[in-house]
Protein backbone atom coordinates (compact mmCIF):
# COMPACT_ATOMS: atom_id res chain seq x y z
CA UNK A 1 0.00 0.00 0.00
CA UNK A 2 1.47 3.37 -0.97
CA UNK A 3 1.51 6.33 1.37
CA UNK A 4 0.23 9.69 0.17
CA UNK A 5 2.70 12.41 1.04
CA UNK A 6 1.59 15.98 1.80
CA UNK A 7 2.33 18.69 -0.75
CA UNK A 8 5.78 20.08 -0.19
CA UNK A 9 5.55 23.00 -2.58
CA UNK A 10 3.73 25.92 -0.90
CA UNK A 11 2.75 27.31 -4.31
CA UNK A 12 0.88 24.13 -5.14
CA UNK A 13 -0.85 24.22 -1.74
CA UNK A 14 -1.94 27.84 -2.29
CA UNK A 15 -3.20 27.09 -5.79
CA UNK A 16 -5.07 24.03 -4.52
CA UNK A 17 -6.57 26.10 -1.66
CA UNK A 18 -7.68 28.83 -4.09
CA UNK A 19 -9.21 26.27 -6.44
CA UNK A 20 -11.03 24.58 -3.56
CA UNK A 21 -12.32 27.93 -2.25
CA UNK A 22 -13.51 28.97 -5.72
CA UNK A 23 -15.29 25.61 -6.12
CA UNK A 24 -17.00 25.95 -2.70
CA UNK A 25 -18.18 29.49 -3.53
CA UNK A 26 -19.42 28.34 -6.95
CA UNK A 27 -21.37 25.47 -5.39
CA UNK A 28 -22.87 27.74 -2.71
CA UNK A 29 -23.83 30.32 -5.33
CA UNK A 30 -25.64 27.73 -7.42
CA UNK A 31 -27.26 25.75 -4.61
CA UNK A 32 -28.19 28.55 -2.20
CA UNK A 33 -29.92 30.78 -4.78
CA UNK A 34 -31.82 28.48 -7.16
CA UNK A 35 -34.87 30.72 -6.85
CA UNK A 36 -32.91 33.53 -8.51
CA UNK A 37 -32.62 31.42 -11.65
CA UNK A 38 -36.34 30.61 -11.64
CA UNK A 39 -37.65 34.18 -11.29
CA UNK A 40 -38.93 35.87 -14.45
CA UNK A 41 -36.23 38.08 -15.93
CA UNK A 42 -37.08 41.31 -17.70
CA UNK A 43 -34.62 42.55 -20.35
CA UNK A 44 -34.40 46.11 -19.01
CA UNK A 45 -31.40 48.33 -19.67
CA UNK A 46 -31.03 50.89 -16.89
CA UNK A 47 -28.04 52.89 -15.63
CA UNK A 48 -26.46 51.42 -12.51
CA UNK A 49 -23.66 52.54 -10.21
CA UNK A 50 -21.78 49.64 -8.57
CA UNK A 51 -19.54 49.82 -5.49
CA UNK A 52 -17.49 46.83 -4.37
CA UNK A 53 -14.11 46.12 -2.84
CA UNK A 54 -12.76 46.56 -6.40
CA UNK A 55 -13.93 50.19 -6.47
CA UNK A 56 -16.82 52.04 -8.10
CA UNK A 57 -17.98 51.69 -11.69
CA UNK A 58 -20.91 52.69 -13.85
CA UNK A 59 -22.63 50.24 -16.15
CA UNK A 60 -26.02 49.12 -17.44
CA UNK A 61 -28.39 46.38 -16.37
CA UNK A 62 -28.96 43.59 -18.88
CA UNK A 63 -31.92 42.06 -17.08
CA UNK A 64 -33.76 42.47 -13.78
CA UNK A 65 -35.87 40.01 -11.79
CA UNK A 66 -37.64 40.08 -8.43
CA UNK A 67 -34.61 38.39 -6.86
CA UNK A 68 -31.65 39.95 -8.60
CA UNK A 69 -30.03 41.76 -11.45
CA UNK A 70 -27.52 40.96 -14.17
CA UNK A 71 -25.28 43.71 -15.48
CA UNK A 72 -22.26 44.01 -17.74
CA UNK A 73 -19.10 45.59 -16.37
CA UNK A 74 -15.58 46.21 -17.59
CA UNK A 75 -14.02 44.36 -14.63
CA UNK A 76 -14.84 41.15 -12.83
CA UNK A 77 -16.15 40.96 -9.27
CA UNK A 78 -15.36 37.68 -7.47
CA UNK A 79 -18.18 35.26 -6.63
CA UNK A 80 -19.50 35.75 -3.12
CA UNK A 81 -18.45 39.43 -2.99
CA UNK A 82 -20.80 41.94 -1.38
CA UNK A 83 -21.76 44.82 -3.66
CA UNK A 84 -23.73 48.01 -3.18
CA UNK A 85 -25.40 49.29 -6.30
CA UNK A 86 -27.93 51.92 -7.29
CA UNK A 87 -30.29 51.49 -10.23
CA UNK A 88 -31.74 54.67 -11.71
CA UNK A 89 -35.37 54.53 -12.82
CA UNK A 90 -36.08 57.45 -15.20
CA UNK A 91 -39.02 59.74 -14.40
CA UNK A 92 -40.13 59.58 -18.03
CA UNK A 93 -40.65 55.82 -17.75
CA UNK A 94 -42.27 55.93 -14.30
CA UNK A 95 -44.51 58.91 -14.97
CA UNK A 96 -43.14 60.75 -11.92
CA UNK A 97 -41.75 64.25 -11.53
CA UNK A 98 -38.24 63.04 -10.78
CA UNK A 99 -36.06 60.00 -11.22
CA UNK A 100 -36.29 57.27 -8.61
CA UNK A 101 -33.21 55.44 -7.46
CA UNK A 102 -33.22 51.94 -6.01
CA UNK A 103 -30.29 51.54 -3.62
CA UNK A 104 -29.42 47.85 -3.22
CA UNK A 105 -27.03 45.59 -1.36
CA UNK A 106 -26.39 42.13 -2.69
CA UNK A 107 -23.95 39.31 -3.37
CA UNK A 108 -22.35 38.17 -6.59
CA UNK A 109 -23.69 34.73 -7.50
CA UNK A 110 -22.68 34.58 -11.16
CA UNK A 111 -19.79 35.85 -13.23
CA UNK A 112 -19.36 35.24 -16.94
CA UNK A 113 -17.72 36.69 -20.03
CA UNK A 114 -20.27 38.90 -21.77
CA UNK A 115 -19.26 40.46 -25.05
CA UNK A 116 -16.99 43.42 -24.31
CA UNK A 117 -16.92 42.91 -20.55
CA UNK A 118 -17.86 40.70 -17.66
CA UNK A 119 -21.43 39.72 -16.88
CA UNK A 120 -22.19 39.86 -13.16
CA UNK A 121 -25.28 38.31 -11.57
CA UNK A 122 -26.21 39.64 -8.14
CA UNK A 123 -28.88 38.41 -5.74
CA UNK A 124 -30.51 41.36 -3.94
CA UNK A 125 -30.42 41.08 -0.13
CA UNK A 126 -31.69 44.60 0.71
CA UNK A 127 -33.14 47.52 -1.23
CA UNK A 128 -34.79 50.91 -0.68
CA UNK A 129 -36.36 53.46 -3.00
CA UNK A 130 -35.01 57.01 -3.03
CA UNK A 131 -36.74 59.87 -4.81
CA UNK A 132 -34.51 62.63 -6.11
Amino acid sequence: MSEISPLTDSGKRQQTARSATHERVRKVAHTTYPEMQSATRFPIKLPVSVKSSSGQSYCETQNVSANGVFFQMESEIPLGSTVNFTIQLPASVLGTEGDVQVACRGRVVRSADAGHGKGVGVVIDEYRFERR
